[in-house]
């Protein structure tokens, strides 16, 4: 997906983000998040803000309450 370095990325962004990762790839909510963690933030969960990197921790807690 392309990230607009802009703006903020919301919750539901990565609520579908985590998902896709999941379904596509076939993996664990865990699995997904350390993909995203080392591809899409590069390692670094604050590269795009505070607000996005929270929003990012809250999807994986919405997702665990499923």
């Amino acid at each position: 997906m392309k990230v607009n370095h802009a703006g903020t990325l919301s919750v539901d962004y990565f609520v579908s983000y985590l998902n896709l990762i999941m379904i596509s790839r076939e993996v664990s909510l865990k699995e997904a998040v350390s993909y995203m963690k080392n591809e899409f933030f590069k390692g670094k969960t604050d590269l795009y803000g505070k607000v996005t990197e929270t929003h990012f921790n809250q999807a994986i807690q919405e997702l665990k309450q499923k």
